[in-house]
C-alpha cells in the first residue's frame, strides 16, 4: 500500500448514496493535479490529506489514486489555509471573507477560530451577526467531523452525517451505536439498505428483532410508494425474508409482536397496514358516510330559475348534462364532476360556483398543487388555496384545521381531486364540517395519485356519491389536435400524426433512443423558443420515466448545459444548482410551505453563506446547502411529478426504453399537460403499445368496500 500527502483542489463529483469521491489534488513533485477516487465524502476543498491506496489506470479516466484509508490534517500554509476556509466549509465564510481573515491573522487564522473567534470582528466587513455564524457553523462542524469519523468506515455519506446531526445533535453517536435501523424511521433521505450497511459493520445481529422490524417496515413503505394501501401478508412475509434473507419464523414471529403491539394493522382476513394508511382510509369512508347522512344546507329554491337566470346573465347555454351537474351539487352533500379536457368542466364548476353564490353561500376553492390552485384562481376569479394551506399547517404540531377548529364556509370545491391521497384526503375530510357541501372535480382517466390510494376513482366506483361525467367536446375544444388526440388515446385509439401546418399536436418520429437526447435539446433551445417566442425555460419536458437516455435525470443534465452553461452554483453531489435553474421540489416541507411537485426557478445563489433562494410562483424560499437534496432540476421531470399543472409548450420523449410505463393513461396524462403546443419524439411503436395497454396497475385499496358498507 502507497502513501500519498495531497492538498485538495477540487472535489469533481461527490455520490450522496454511498459517499464515493473523485478529488483532484496537489501533490509535491507532480506537475499536474493528481486524481484521488474513494469513500472520502467528509472531504473539504484545501484540506490537506494524507491517503493509503494504490496507483490504477482506468480506461475511461486515465491515472488514478484508488484510496482505502485516509487521514486529515488542518491546512498549515496561508494558501492552504485561505483554500481551506473558503470551500464552504464554514457557513458566512466564502472565498472573499476567507481571503480578508487569512490576510489579518495569517497562519494564526485556524487557532483565532478555535480559540478567540471574537476576534473576527475585527476584520473589514465582518459584523457581529457574522461573527455568530461563524462560531456556530465552526462548532457544528466540528461536531459533524466527529460524527463523520465514526460513520466514515460504515460508508456513510457527508450528507446522512449532516442529517444525523440535525436530527440527534450531540447524541448522535450514542443513538447510531444503540440503534442505526432508527435513522430509518427518523430522518427523510436515509432508508432500510443505509441503515443496514451501518448495522451489519457494527455487528449487528442479523436475525435481531430491531433489523427484523425495520425490513419489514421498508418492505410496507416501498410498497406503499407505488400506490398502495395494503400489503397481503404472505407477499409481506415472502419479500421481508428474501429481503433480510433470514428464515421465514424470524419474520412471522416479528410481524406478529408488531400486530400485537399495534405498530401495524392487520385488516382480517390477511391485509397488513401502516397505521397512518389504515387510520387514514378508514378515517375517508367514516367521514364521508358522515357527510352524506347530515343535512343538506345547500339551495333550497328552484333550481332551474336559478340556471336559467345564469344561462341569461352569463350568455351561454348549458347542455343536459351541466345542468345536471348544477342540479345534483346543488342538492347534494358530496359529488364528483369528472370529465376530460375540451368538455366544459371549467364552464360547469364555475356554473356550480355561481349558483352556490346566488343564494349567498360561503365558498372555498382548494387545489392539492400551488399551481393547480393559482389556474382555478384564474378560472374563477376567486381566492383558491393549497389543501396544506387551507387546512394551516404548521410544523411541528401539523394542520391546524381538524374536526376541533373546522373550516368555515358552506361549500368546499377541491380541483384536480385526481391528485390527492388517501392520507391528505382524510386530513382535508377531518376538517370539513358536517354542514358542508363538497363537490371533488377531477379528471378520473389521469394517473392516480403519487401517494398511496387511489381515492376519487374509488368514491366513483363506490356509487354512493353522485357523479356527474362530461363526454360532450365542445366546438371550439374540436379545433385543438390535443385536446381531439387525447380522447382518441383515452378510447385506446392511435392518435393522429399528421403534423399539420396550423396544429398544436406535433409527432417526430425518432426510433433510436440515443438520438433523442439531441435532438429534445435542439427544440428546446433553438426551434421551439423561435416559433413560438417562449423562453426556453417556458418549455416542459415529460418523461415517462427518471431514468435511461431519454429519462428525466439525463435529459435535465444536457438541458442545463444548453441552457444555463455557466451561472453561480452551489454544487451537491453530483448535481450543480445554478442561479436561473427550473427545480423541482421533491419532499413535503411544512417549515418552508413548500410541497412535493412545486416548480420553482433559482433567483440567487449567495456563495459566501451557501444558500440559494428559489422563487416559486412570486414567493422567494431560502435554502441552505445542506437542503439541496430536496430539489432536482426541472427542465425535465416524469410525467407522474407534472399532474396538476399545465405548461404552454410539452415536449414527450417515448421510446420502448421505457416499456414498463408505457400505459395508456400515463400518454393520456403527459398529452394534456400542454396548452399551446405538444411535440411528442419517438417510436411508433412505444405509442401503439401504451395506447392499447390499459391493463392499469390496481393498487391494493380498501375503500371501496368501506364505503359501500357504509
Amino acid at each position: 500500500m502507497e502513501r500519498l500527502r495531497c492538498v485538495v483542489e477540487r472535489i469533481t463529483y461527490v455520490n450522496e448514496d454511498n459517499g464515493f469521491t473523485v478529488i483532484k489534488t496537489k501533490v509535491k513533485g507532480y506537475s499536474d493535479l493528481v486524481a484521488v477516487v474513494g469513500n472520502m465524502a467528509a472531504v473539504n476543498v484545501g484540506a490537506v490529506l494524507t491517503v493509503f491506496g494504490e496507483w490504477r489506470n482506468d480506461a475511461k479516466h486515465g491515472r488514478q489514486f484508488a484510496v482505502s484509508s485516509w487521514e486529515e490534517t488542518l491546512p498549515a500554509s496561508i494558501y492552504g489555509i485561505e483554500k481551506y476556509l473558503g470551500s464552504g466549509l464554514i457557513k458566512g465564510v466564502g472565498p472573499k471573507y476567507a481571503g480578508r481573515i487569512v490576510a489579518k491573522f495569517g497562519t494564526d487564522t485556524l487557532q483565532i477560530i478555535e480559540e478567540n473567534p471574537d476576534s473576527l470582528i475585527q476584520v473589514e466587513g465582518i459584523g457581529q451577526k457574522r461573527v455568530s455564524m461563524v462560531k456556530k457553523a465552526w462548532q457544528e462542524q466540528k461536531e459533524i467531523k466527529n460524527i463523520m469519523l465514526f460513520l466514515q468506515s460504515h460508508n456513510v455519506s457527508t450528507s446522512i452525517a449532516v442529517k444525523v446531526f440535525k436530527t440527534y445533535g450531540n447524541e448522535s453517536i450514542e443513538t447510531v451505536k444503540s440503534n442505526p435501523y432508527k435513522l430509518a424511521d427518523d430522518i427523510w433521505g436515509v432508508g432500510f439498505k443505509t441503515a443496514d450497511s451501518i448495522a451489519m459493520q457494527m455487528g449487528f445481529d442479523k436475525e435481531g428483532y430491531f433489523r427484523c422490524r425495520s425490513g419489514i417496515f421498508f418492505v410496507l413503505s416501498e410498497f406503499s410508494n407505488d400506490g398502495h394501501c395494503y400489503m397481503p401478508q404472505n407477499e409481506l412475509i415472502e419479500q421481508a425474508v428474501k429481503m433480510l434473507e433470514i428464515e421465514e419464523p424470524k419474520v412471522t414471529m416479528t410481524l406478529s409482536h408488531l400486530l400485537n403491539e399495534q405498530e401495524l394493522w392487520c385488516q382480517e382476513p390477511d391485509k397488513i397496514y401502516l397505521l397512518p394508511l389504515y387510520r387514514s382510509e378508514k378515517g375517508v369512508s367514516r367521514r364521508i358516510g358522515q357527510l352524506l347522512s347530515a343535512p343538506c344546507s345547500g339551495i333550497d329554491i328552484d333550481v332551474e330559475t336559478i340556471i336559467s337566470k345564469l344561462e341569461e346573465t352569463n350568455h351561454i347555454v348549458y347542455d343536459e348534462i351541466q345542468k345536471d351537474a348544477i342540479r345534483k351539487a346543488s342538492q347534494s352533500k358530496a359529488m364528483v364532476l369528472t370529465g376530460g379536457p375540451g368538455t366544459g368542466k371549467t364552464t360547469t364548476t364555475k356554473g356550480i360556483i355561481a349558483a352556490f353564490r346566488e343564494q349567498g353561500l360561503s365558498i372555498l376553492l382548494a387545489a392539492p398543487t400551488g399551481r393547480a390552485a393559482k389556474r382555478l384562481s384564474e378560472m374563477t376569479s376567486l381566492e383558491a388555496k393549497t389543501i396544506h394551506r387551507l387546512l394551516e399547517c404548521k410544523p411541528p404540531e401539523g394542520y391546524q384545521r381538524d374536526k376541533n377548529n373546522p373550516l368555515e364556509g358552506d361549500v368546499l370545491i377541491v380541483d384536480e381531486s385526481s391528485m390527492i391521497d388517501v392520507v391528505l384526503m382524510y386530513n382535508l375530510l377531518k376538517a370539513v364540517p358536517d354542514a358542508m357541501t363538497v363537490v371533488f372535480v377531477g379528471d378520473c382517466d389521469q394517473l392516480p395519485s403519487v401517494g398511496p390510494g387511489n381515492v376519487l376513482l374509488d368514491i366513483i366506483a363506490s356509487g354512493v356519491v353522485p357523479v356527474v361525467k362530461l363526454t360532450r367536446i365542445y366546438r371550439q375544444a374540436q379545433n385543438s389536435q390535443i385536446i381531439m388526440n387525447a380522447h382518441k388515446i383515452n378510447r385506446g385509439e392511435y392518435p393522429s400524426l399528421n403534423n399539420g401546418k396550423n396544429s398544436d399536436f406535433f409527432y417526430i418520429e425518432e426510433n433510436e433512443p440515443g438520438n433523442i437526447p439531441a435532438l429534445i435539446r435542439d427544440l428546446c433551445s433553438k426551434r421551439l423558443p423561435k416559433h413560438y417566442g417562449i423562453a426556453p425555460i417556458g418549455i416542459q419536458v415529460l418523461s415517462p420515466m427518471q431514468r435511461s437516455e431519454t429519462g428525466a435525470a439525463n435529459l435535465n443534465q444536457i438541458l442545463q448545459e444548453s441552457l444555463n452553461p455557466n451561472s453561480p452554483c452551489l454544487r451537491r453531489g453530483g448535481t450543480e444548482y445554478r442561479q436561473g435553474d427550473k427545480v423541482l421540489q421533491i419532499k413535503n416541507n411544512y417549515d418552508k410551505e413548500i410541497f412535493n411537485g412545486d416548480i420553482g426557478v433559482i433567483s440567487s445563489v449567495n456563495l459566501e453563506d451557501r444558500v440559494l433562494s428559489v422563487n416559486f410562483d412570486g414567493i422567494p424560499i431560502e435554502y441552505d446547502i445542506t437542503e439541496l437534496d430536496e430539489l432536482v432540476l426541472a427542465y425535465a421531470t416524469t410525467i407522474h411529478k407534472s399532474q396538476g399543472s399545465e405548461y404552454p409548450v410539452v415536449v414527450i420523449p417515448f421510446t420502448m426504453q421505457h416499456y414498463v410505463m408505457l400505459q395508456r393513461n400515463l400518454l393520456y396524462t403527459g398529452v394534456t399537460r400542454a396548452k399551446k403546443a405538444l411535440v411528442l419524439v419517438g417510436s411508433k411503436k412505444a405509442i401503439g403499445f401504451a395506447v392499447r395497454n390499459n391493463a392499469v396497475t390496481k393498487r391494493n385499496t380498501g375503500l371501496v368496500e368501506r364505503l359501500m358498507s357504509l
